[in-house]
Formats: C-alpha cells, structure tokens, sequence
C-alpha cells in the first residue's frame, strides 16, 4: 500500500484544535498518477513513481512526453503528470497499476502524522553567525572589526591545510531537508488540501514529498 504522495506548498494559515489555535500550512495535492511501476526481479525493489502538476508539452522533451503517454491517453498524460515526477520505494509488490490516480483522502486521515520533505529556501551567501551559529569574537578588549570573523580554521605545520567540510562562510539554504512529526490537521478532498501543523521546507509552489509514517490509533 502506497503511503507517499506529492503536493505543493501553498501557503500558511490556523486552524482550531480543542480550542487551541494552532499554525498550520496548506499543502495542495493534486491527484498523483502512476507513471510507472517498479518490479524487484527487474529494478531490485518493489515501487512506483508519482507524477504530479500540469506542463505544457512544448516545454517537455520527446523521452518524458512518451513515458507520460504510456500512463494514459495523450491528452490526459500531457495535461497532468508532467510536472514532477519522483520515485517512491515499497517493501511490497504495489497494488497500483499504470495510469491509476491516487487522491490525498486515498492515504490520510486527520490526526495522521508524516514526514514532510522539500527544498529549503535559499539564503544567499551567508557568514559563519548567521549559517552555523558562531559566537563570533569578543565585543571589546580592542578588537573593532572581528565581532562576526570565523576564528581559527584549522592548525599549522600538521596538517597544513583545511578539513574539508569546514564550517565557513558560503551559500545557505537550497539543501533537501526532511522534517518528521508533523500532524495532519485536516484533510479537504474537495479542493484537493492536506493541512499540516506547523511550517514546511520550501518556497509556495515548491514539491514536498509526504510521507504517512504513523497513525492516532498506533501504539
């Protein structure tokens, strides 16, 4: 059974749970349709990739728009589907066959809890205070301009050179970032919605991955 599917953040709002207002945000997800199936004798796993979001076919390529084809009629795979398309692995042989749709009431129910995955916002270039939380130098005993400076970033003569992986200036956010724990506070299966409590990685209109991975009724 499929416990995965794909949206697009929207936006933030609130909502009232047992009388407490809580920050929500608003995840549309549009029903995802199966692209593909994924056999473990053939790939070496069991699983299925999703496609959601519309794209216009002069913006697709020859090889995407022939694998959408495959998943229904033309006109049906060139108008949704197309937009993004990610894989999802089973521990199981899927019940869904190619071209099957699946609705976001298919998978949860309120009070559901999942793991949210997306694309954080990017940040530009940032110093080591604001990417990593540096401390920074000491505001007096005569220093004037190394308030926000690194420090050392590394030893001498042993070993000569720079770790990589050092925490330094450099560009923040873009990073693919998973955040676990998130309630679901409502499902609207009318307009397609799944709110969830609390914020989200990425921008509006950005993919996210959500994954069910717990229930009110489990243990």
């Amino acid at each position: 059974m499929i416990d995965t599917i794909l949206g697009t953040k929207q936006k933030m709002s609130q909502a009232f749970v047992e009388n407490t207002r809580v920050p929500v945000t608003v995840i549309s997800v549009e029903p995802n349709i199966v692209t593909q199936v994924l056999s473990e004798s053939k790939n070496g796993y069991w699983g299925v990739q999703l496609g959601t979001g519309a794209k216009k076919t002069k913006n697709m390529t020859k090889s995407v728009l022939g694998h959408l084809k495959k998943a229904g009629s033309p006109s049906e795979a060139e108008r949704r589907g197309a937009r993004f398309l990610r894989e999802i692995r089973l521990t199981s042989e899927p019940e869904e066959k190619v071209g099957d749709t699946i609705k976001v009431s298919d998978i949860f129910s309120a009070g559901d809890v999942v793991r949210v995955t997306g694309v954080s916002k990017g940040k530009g270039f940032a110093g080591g205070v604001k990417r990593w939380h540096f401390a920074g130098g000491p505001k007096t005993h005569g220093q004037s301009d190394r308030l926000r400076a690194p420090g050392s970033i590394g030893q001498g003569t042993d070993p000569g050179r720079v770790w990589k992986g050092k925490k330094m200036a450099g560009r923040m956010g873009g990073d693919t970032v998973s955040i676990k724990n998130i309630k679901v506070v409502a499902v609207d299966a009318e307009k397609n919605e799944l709110h969830l409590s609390g914020p989200v990685p990425g921008t509006p209109e950005s993919l996210l991955i959500i994954k069910r991975i717990g229930r009110p009724n489990e243990s």
